[in-house]
C-alpha cells in the first residue's frame, strides 16, 4: 500500500513550476528606508554613510566607496548593513575597512527582517486551475531572514551598549622576512665536498702488491 505524499513534498512539486522574480526586501520602521534613522541605529549623527550589501555586490567597489567617504574630515560614522546571504560580505566589509583605518569603535546589531519574494509560473503550461491563455500566475512568499548592521564610528561610543568593540590596539602582525634556504637536497655533499675526495690519488695497483 502506498503511503500518502506529504503536504511538504507536495509543495515543492509545485514550486518546481514557478522562478523566483525578484526579492524584495521590506521597509523596518525607525525612519525612512536608507536615511540617517534606518535600521538599529536609530541616533546617527547626519552625514553617515549607509553602505547597503547585497548578495551580488563587489566587496571592491564597496570598500572604495566607503574607504574614500571615511577619508573626508566631515563624515564621522558609515554602516555596513545586509541581510540573508550578504550578511558574510556585510562582515568582510566591516573588517578590512577596520584594518585600513585604525581607531575605529564599532557596534554590531542582529535582528531578523521580513523579505517578501515574487515567484512567477514557468511558460511551459498553465497551473492547475488556470485557463489557458490568461496571464502567468504569480505568487508573493514572505520570508524571516537574518539582517545584520554593523557601525563604525571615528567618534567614540557608548562601550557598555551591546555589541560594542573597541578599536583594535593591536595592529595586525607584518610578514617577516624568512631566511634563505639552501636548495640542496640533505644527501647532497656540499660544494667542495665531492671535488676534495676526488682529489685524491686513487692505489695503484703495485702499492696493493707491495701490501699483500
Amino acid at each position: 500500500m502506498a503511503k500518502p505524499a506529504s503536504p511538504r513534498s507536495g509543495q515543492r512539486r509545485r514550486m518546481e513550476n514557478f522562478r523566483k522574480v525578484r526579492s524584495e526586501e521590506a521597509p523596518a520602521g525607525g525612519g525612512a528606508e536608507g536615511g540617517p534613522g534606518a535600521g538599529p541605529f536609530a541616533d546617527l549623527a547626519p552625514g553617515a554613510v549607509h553602505m547597503r550589501v547585497k548578495e551580488g555586490s563587489k566587496i571592491r567597489n564597496l570598500l572604495a566607496f566607503a574607504t574614500a567617504s571615511m577619508a573626508q574630515p566631515a563624515t564621522r560614522a558609515i554602516v555596513f548593513s545586509g541581510c540573508g546571504r550578504a550578511t558574510t560580505k556585510t562582515v568582510t566589509c566591516a573588517e578590512i575597512l577596520k584594518r585600513r583605518l585604525a581607531g575605529l569603535h564599532q557596534v554590531t546589531r542582529l535582528r531578523y527582517r521580513s523579505v517578501r519574494e515574487v515567484w512567477q509560473s514557468l511558460p511551459p503550461g498553465p497551473t492547475p486551475g488556470q485557463e489557458p491563455g490568461e496571464p502567468a500566475a504569480s505568487l508573493s512568499v514572505l520570508k524571516n531572514v537574518p539582517s545584520l548592521a554593523i557601525l563604525l564610528s571615528k567618534d567614540a561610543l557608548d562601550p557598555y551598549q551591546p555589541g560594542y568593540q573597541p578599536p583594535n590596539s593591536h595592529p595586525a602582525p607584518s610578514s617577516q622576512p624568512t631566511a634563505p634556504t639552501s636548495k640542496r637536497s640533505l644527501g647532497e655533499p656540499a660544494a667542495g665536498e665531492g671535488s676534495a675526495k676526488r682529489s685524491q690519488p686513487e692505489p695503484s695497483a703495485t702499492e696493493e702488491d707491495q701490501t699483500a
